[in-house]
């Protein structure tokens, strides 16, 4: 059986392991991603553990890495994320052999997760998230509007982001509240946006400074 020798192997593999099931998830790659980044998962584990505790393991890195990807594509605030990164982490940390393994283990989990974002320059976005519906059960005394209306006649609108877009979040126009979505990038609080399209109750917007600095 393959055994992690050196403390530095740990971060490689569970490095490459999270670069590709992060990347499975956000990019079309038809599977081919997923089988990569099990492999790695599966010599990590396979090489400290016993059957029992590696399917336990691996299934505690799925649900954190499940409740990261929830948090970032539908809650966004960042509770889920925090409770997902500690559960990776643990499930990594305390398989290692050694604490320093444990350690390079846990970059490997941060550094991974941080370039697998790199896949959506490169390979199709998966349709998933685009269907995910902008329901924030938001009320007329709240200040934001219906979500039954239509939208259409905000095309072309400029206003400002009150909460951090990733890739959905609020915006205000016109001393109205909206939830919103980019075309996958993220943007922070208060700033400056113009509503490119609307699709039913859909609101697509691009930050301003962008065609401002092409122009």
């Amino acid at each position: 059986m393959f055994a992690i020798t050196t403390d530095w192997m740990s971060f490689l593999i569970i490095g490459f392991a999270t670069l590709f099931l992060i990347g499975e998830l956000l990019v079309n790659v038809k599977g081919i991603f997923s089988i990569i980044g099990f492999g790695f998962l599966t010599v990590y584990f396979a090489s400290s553990l016993d059957p029992g505790m590696f399917f336990l393991m691996v299934a505690l890195y799925m649900m954190g890495l499940g409740l990261v990807l929830i948090d970032g594509k539908i809650i966004n605030d960042g509770t889920l994320a925090v409770i997902g990164l500690v559960i990776m982490i643990i499930s990594v940390g305390f398989t290692a052999p050694s604490w320093s393994s444990g350690l390079y283990a846990v970059l490997g989990v941060f550094i991974g997760g941080f370039l697998s974002f790199g896949f959506l320059k490169v390979f199709p976005k998966r349709r998933m998230w685009s269907k995910i519906p902008l329901s924030d059960q938001l009320t007329e005394e709240k200040g934001y509007s219906t979500m039954n209306q239509s939208y259409y006649h905000l095309i072309g609108k400029q206003g400002y982001t009150i909460t951090d877009m990733r890739p959905i979040g609020t915006i205000r126009i016109d001393e109205s509240e909206y939830s919103a979505i980019t075309e996958g990038k993220w943007l922070k609080r208060d700033t400056p946006i113009q509503v490119a399209d609307v699709d039913g109750t859909r609101i697509l917007v691009k930050d301003i400074r962008e065609r401002t600095k092409k122009a």
